[in-house]
């Protein structure tokens, strides 16, 4: 489906998954935004609901100065639900369906974690921002996973480092952002991308 603006000034975006997905564990969301002359930055992901009962997921742009959230998404679960009017299915011992030939499936193309560091500097606030890039061709039909970009990251301080995601369309590259109290350099997190094969 689509993502695009809903609320907070265009800055916010919440969408509503087709259908439920039951799955115990979270779904993973891979997100492809639309290709724009600038950057597209999105940060703050959270699914909504909970488990067995997965309704949606929000995101937000990094700031006025990125593209607002709008792009294309698919989301992948550990589950099949029973899709497909012809074809085959196949379940457990407990009559959970484990297999429905209708259920697409997402397929990992590449992944890496070979950030290289550019800079640091502070916000108004005083708070350190790194910048980590990564040179990125951006096909269009590849899907990065955003639930990565959904969580803080450990700064050794008892605040986690805030995680932002750039598409650079006009340099070319994939740029992360971490905002902190302390300003720790390293930064190991694996980026994974993904198409959908129906």
């Amino acid at each position: 489906g689509r993502y695009a603006p809903t609320e907070e000034s265009g800055l916010g975006s919440t969408t509503y998954f087709p259908r439920v997905i039951t799955s115990q564990e979270p779904p993973l969301v891979f997100v492809r935004p639309d290709t724009v002359s600038g950057s597209a930055g999105l940060c703050l992901m959270r699914l909504i609901g909970s488990a067995g009962n997965w309704t949606g997921f929000y995101v937000r742009a990094l700031d006025a100065l990125t593209a607002q959230p709008n792009g294309r998404y698919f989301v992948a679960a550990f589950s099949a639900q029973a899709v497909a009017q012809l074809g085959m299915r196949l379940w457990d011992g407990s009559s959970k369906m484990l297999f429905d030939s209708g259920t697409a499936c997402a397929v990992f193309t590449r992944a890496f974690q070979n950030w290289t560091y550019e800079r640091s500097d502070q916000d108004p606030q005083g708070l350190y921002r790194n910048y980590y890039s990564v040179p990125f061709n951006f096909p269009q039909n590849e899907f990065m996973l955003i639930n990565s970009f959904s969580m803080d990251m450990v700064t050794g301080g008892t605040r986690g480092r805030r995680l932002y995601c750039v598409w650079d369309f006009a340099n070319s590259k994939l740029t992360a952002r971490t905002v902190a109290l302390s300003n720790p350099y390293a930064f190991w997190l694996p980026t994974l991308f993904a198409k959908m094969n129906s």
